[in-house]
């Protein structure tokens, strides 16, 4: 007879039970044995009544002016809260928004004497700057006249001219924009780019009516579809007249605008073209036209190739103010740059040796940086003619930092002579 085996479910007990004790002992109620200690009576968790409350923040208020009494804070010199409450006013608006090397809001300080001096350095006579409707009506005159006279003489026809319905579409597109905030954009206008006459059609959108923030959204379209020899028309046609007269009607600009400038360095070859090296051909950059565009070279990574393409421009420029400030900047991104380059700035700066004009500051500190980061790659000639040169063109603080630079340092070719050995 087999053996009986004992239950799981009763361990303690000798017997086995049957199907329904156990399903009867499954269905009750163990108690677990574990007792749950309670760390505060109901009476602790009481709230604690009013009066009680007055006298506690009573007693923080006191001790709160004793304390500032003590450090000499008066109501007058405490600092006003930085949120204000109520309607946004006109000078709150986000149209109204700086920007300089920081993303947010900031005044340009500009040194007046500085400022003077670089208007001794500008174009008294600048060319009349040409819009994108100049542009454009005299491309589409030209366009008109060529063709017309092609179409005439194989079929007898007339140029071509727009839809009337792509007219109405695009001038519709152009009143978007001009009360754009936020949000999407019209899909009309995302394909202006892959037009072959978008200049025309672009024109048709009135951009001189543009909010900033549409600006904003139309440099990124053009920066990421346009190649970059259309990109540079639209920096130059569009973005740099825009960016020039918010400048000198606020004496800042505005947020978005410095956001469409950083975006617009997405083709960097495209926005030196466009944008950097025409201000300085131009003549008339002015000193915070120069430091907030200047930012720009500061806060972003830009190739090597591109701004050594653009430092020899410079170079080779008629001088003004805004130039030391651009090659200032460019020289403090310590680029290894090719000899070429490092020989046209050296001859930059050597053909103000016979100048009889006082030179600015600014003039004399792109000098300094230019010794300072690339003193051990200049040759023995170059560096005796800047030594020759700090006699005309003298500076009673800097000067001197460039004459030690200038002597402190091995030069490139007695770095080339030195023999093998003494490289051990």
């Amino acid at each position: 007879m087999p053996k009986v085996k004992k239950s799981k479910g009763a361990p303690g007990r000798g017997g086995a039970l049957s199907l329904a004790d156990q399903i009867l002992q499954e269905d009750a109620v163990r108690s677990s044995g574990r007792q749950k200690n309670r760390s505060r009576s109901e009476e602790e968790q009481e709230y604690v009544d009013e009066k009680l409350s007055r006298k506690i923040l009573q007693q923080a208020r006191i001790q709160q002016e004793e304390l500032q009494s003590e450090l000499g804070l008066t109501p007058e010199s405490r600092r006003p809260p930085t949120t204000r409450l109520g309607l946004c006013t006109q000078d709150d608006s986000d149209d109204d928004w700086p920007a300089l090397g920081e993303e947010t809001s900031g005044e340009v300080e500009v040194d007046p004497e500085d400022e003077r001096a670089i208007e001794m350095f500008m174009n008294k006579n600048p060319p009349l700057r040409r819009t994108l409707a100049d542009i454009i009506l005299e491309k589409i005159t030209e366009k008109q006249t060529e063709v017309g006279t092609v179409l005439s003489e194989v079929s007898g026809h007339g140029a071509p001219q727009l839809d009337p319905r792509v007219l109405e579409v695009y001038r519709g597109v152009g009143k978007v924009l001009s009360k754009y905030r936020s949000g999407k954009l019209p899909k009309a206008f995302k394909i202006i780019p892959a037009l072959s006459n978008w200049e025309q059609v672009l024109y048709l959108t009135n951009p001189e009516t543009w909010t900033a923030a549409a600006m904003y959204q139309a440099t990124r379209i053009f920066s990421s579809n346009l190649k970059e020899r259309m990109a540079q028309r639209f920096y130059n046609l569009v973005l740099l007249p825009r960016i020039r007269d918010d400048i000198a009607e606020f004496k800042k600009l505005n947020f978005h605008l410095y956001s469409a400038l950083k975006k617009a360095l997405f083709k960097p070859g495209a926005w030196f073209k466009g944008i950097l090296l025409p201000l300085c051909e131009s003549g008339t950059c002015s000193l915070r036209e120069a430091i907030i565009i200047g930012s720009i070279l500061t806060r972003c990574s830009i190739p090597v190739l591109h701004s050594s393409a653009a430092m020899l421009k410079i170079s080779e420029m008629e001088y003004n103010g805004a130039s030391s400030i651009f090659l200032r900047l460019l020289l403090d991104k310590k680029y290894a740059l090719p000899f070429r380059v490092l020989d046209a700035l050296v001859a930059h700066f050597l053909s103000f040796r016979a100048d009889q004009r006082t030179l600015p500051v600014l003039w004399h500190q792109s000098l300094l940086t230019l010794t300072q980061r690339y003193k051990a790659d200049l040759s023995s000639e170059q560096k005796e003619a800047l030594l020759e040169l700090l006699k005309s063109q003298t500076h009673a603080s800097i000067s001197p930092e460039v004459r030690r630079e200038l002597q402190g340092a091995e030069s490139r070719d007695q770095e080339d002579a030195t023999p093998p050995a003494a490289l051990d």
